[in-house]
């Protein structure tokens, strides 16, 4: 194989390479890296004895994603306060590479965390890009069987955790009542679009503000959004995004990103008064507020708004 047909080759899969490499280690930046690396065996690989290209990208960027994940839990062990996954826009690539966008929500790849790294790789090749199990089981260098049981363990746990899928415009009208009831500061519409149990992250890295240990329940949490719009909201405003193949709010500061809020949904329950018609409830939300984790966020921000910010 000629270079620029490995090039080619490698280019075609690159979507493919990034979205299994991102929902292994839930970091775009570390994702890019990885896609890197495998670039760089590929190139000082022998192409004429490789009969299956894909096969074997996917076979080194999923081996690195281990090694790399197997690494970050003792650097996980000391990150100040919550940690949450890095967002990514998924405005031009919808299901990143994948045939299902499987275990690319937020919230999904905060419970893909929870998992022995082997049994997130068998997940993710079978829930997002549908491998086969043997296929499976060569790359992770075991039994058929043992990879429908690791594949098995993942599911499960996510099953139980996960709650019930949302219709896209739902989702989308919820988030809509509850950006509008946080900023008129209507507490009791705020409330009705949460459940009971709702769980509020938030994720500063020590680099930022940001509360240190989750919140949980309607009202206690409803307060903090109010509480936050009020202390961090002036300056900044709210801009509406896709990231994680979901609705997301982007907090724009100076022309930058300054917080990404995600969510994550509930169609359990009645909504009271205030939020409009429907079963959906938000029973997650996610601030991400760590710089370090916003920056590929910056290409979703208009450009007039960046040189407009830039100006004031």
């Amino acid at each position: 194989m000629s270079q620029a047909s490995a090039l080619d080759e490698f280019e075609r899969l690159r979507p493919r390479l990034f979205g299994i490499a991102y929902r292994m280690t839930g970091a775009a930046g570390e994702a890019e890296d990885l896609v890197q690396d495998a670039w760089l065996r590929w190139q000082g690989t022998d192409r004429d004895v490789v009969r299956n290209a894909e096969a074997f990208l996917v076979t080194t960027v999923t081996r690195l994603s281990i090694n790399a994940v197997t690494s970050a839990r003792a650097t996980r062990e000391t990150y100040i306060g919550p940690w949450l996954p890095e967002p990514v826009s998924t405005v031009d690539d919808p299901a990143l590479g994948a045939v299902r966008a499987e275990a690319l929500e937020m919230a999904v790849v905060l419970l893909l965390e929870r998992l022995d790294p082997r049994e997130r790789a068998a997940y993710i090749l079978r829930e997002a890009f549908d491998y086969p199990y043997r296929e499976i089981a060569q790359l992770l260098e075991t039994s058929e069987a043992n990879a429908r049981q690791l594949a098995r363990r993942a599911r499960e746990h996510v099953g139980r955790e996960r709650h019930s899928s949302v219709d896209p415009d739902e989702r989308a009208r919820i988030m809509a009542a509850f950006v509008a009831a946080a900023q008129m500061g209507d507490l009791a519409a705020l409330e009705a679009a949460l459940t009971a149990d709702v769980v509020s992250i938030s994720d500063g890295g020590g680099v930022v503000s940001a509360a240190r240990v989750p919140m949980t329940g309607r009202d206690k949490v409803a307060r903090f959004v109010l509480g936050a719009v009020t202390k961090f909201a002036v300056g900044s405003y709210p801009l509406l995004v896709e990231c994680n193949g979901g609705p997301a709010v982007l907090m724009v500061r100076d022309g930058k990103p300054d917080t990404l809020l995600s969510f994550e949904f509930s169609a359990a329950g009645t909504l009271r008064s205030g939020a409009g018609e429907g079963s959906t409830r938000i029973s997650r939300l996610m601030f991400v507020r760590n710089p370090g984790k916003l920056t590929h966020l910056g290409a979703l921000i208009p450009p007039v708004d960046r040189a407009s910010d830039g100006d004031d």
